[in-house]
C-alpha cells in the first residue's frame, strides 16, 4: 500500500511472540535451534515479505503456522485466538514446487481440495470456475498436471490454494523454479488476485527485487537461529510498475541491509 494506506493500522491477523523451534539431533549432538525468540506480527489484508539466508528457518516457520509442525515453544495467535484454536482452512499454503495430484485434471485438483475441506459440492462448480477464471486457466480445466506448463502448474497451485478460501495464504519461494519472464507474470498476477481477493498474505523469498516489487513490508531475518533483525516498510503507491526505479532503489537498499546482518 502507498504510505497512507490504513492497512497497517487493521488489527493484526497473526501474532507471534518468541518463537523457539529446535531439531533433535543424533549421536550426543545438541538441538539444532532454528527459531530464537522470533517476534512478527501480519495485520489484516497485509502482504508481507520474508527475506532470509538458506536454512534460517523461513520455511519452519511457515509450517508451524500451517500446523504442519506443533512442537515448537512461544506463543501465536490468529485473530486474537491460539494457532491451535483456528478453524480448519483459516490457513492455506503455496509450496515452492506445485504438489498436484498427477492423475487429475485441474479441475478435480481443485474438487480434490474442496472435498477434504468439507465445502459442500454443490459448489464445487462455481468455485472451481472463479478461481481456473481468476488465475488464467478456465480454457485448461480438463488438462492433466503434466499437459501444463510450469508457470501453469504453479497457477493451478495457487488457484487450488485459493479455492478452499482462507483468510491467510502462506507462500514458501512459489516461483522460485520459474524462468524470469514466467515467474514476473506469476508476480504481476499474484497482485492482481491479492488486490480483488485481499488476503492476508505471508510470502518467503530470497529474491529482495521481488519482495520489493510485492511487498507492503519486507522483513530481513538472521542466519539460524532465526530472529527478525530489520524490516523495511515499502512506501512506493501501488499499482506498482515493474521497472520502475523506485522499486531497483528499494530492493538494493534491503540487500544492502540483508548483507550487513549476513556477514554479523
Amino acid at each position: 500500500m502507498s504510505g497512507s494506506d490504513p492497512v497497517r493500522e487493521a488489527p493484526a491477523r497473526i501474532a507471534i511472540t518468541g518463537l523457539q523451534k529446535e531439531f533433535p539431533a543424533h549421536g550426543g549432538a545438541a538441538p539444532l535451534r532454528v527459531l530464537d525468540g522470533l517476534d512478527l506480527t501480519v495485520a489484516d489484508r497485509e502482504l508481507v515479505c520474508m527475506l532470509g539466508p538458506s536454512g534460517c528457518g523461513k520455511s519452519t516457520l511457515l509450517n508451524i503456522l500451517a500446523g504442519l509442525d506443533r512442537d515448537y515453544r512461544g506463543h501465536i495467535l490468529v485473530d486474537g485466538a491460539p494457532l491451535a484454536d483456528a478453524p480448519r482452512g483459516r490457513v492455506g499454503y503455496l509450496f515452492q514446487e506445485p504438489r498436484l495430484l498427477p492423475w487429475l485434471d485441474a479441475e478435480r485438483n481443485i474438487a480434490f481440495a474442496l472435498g477434504s475441506r468439507q465445502v459442500p459440492r454443490a459448489r464445487w462448480g462455481e468455485i472451481t470456475d472463479r478461481y481456473l477464471e481468476m488465475t488464467g486457466l478456465a480454457a485448461f480445466c480438463r488438462y492433466y498436471p503434466h499437459q501444463l506448463s510450469g508457470g501453469m502448474r504453479q497457477r493451478l497451485a495457487l488457484a487450488r490454494a485459493l479455492a478452499v478460501e482462507p483468510e491467510i495464504l502462506l507462500m514458501d519461494e512459489p516461483f522460485s523454479g520459474l524462468d524470469e519472464l514466467t515467474a514476473r507474470r506469476m508476480r504481476m498476477d499474484l497482485l492482481a488476485i491479492w488486490r480483488s481477493a485481499r488476503k492476508t498474505i505471508l510470502f518467503v523469498t530470497h529474491n529482495a527485487y521481488e519482495a520489493t516489487y510485492l511487498a507492503d513490508r519486507i522483513v530481513i531475518v538472521t542466519p539460524a537461529p532465526a530472529r527478525i533483525q530489520d524490516e523495511v516498510e515499502v512506501k512506493i503507491p501501488r499499482p506498482r510498475d515493474y521497472d520502475d526505479p523506485a522499486v531497483f532503489e528499494v530492493s538494493r537498499r534491503v540487500v544492502r541491509t540483508y548483507l550487513d546482518i549476513a556477514e554479523g
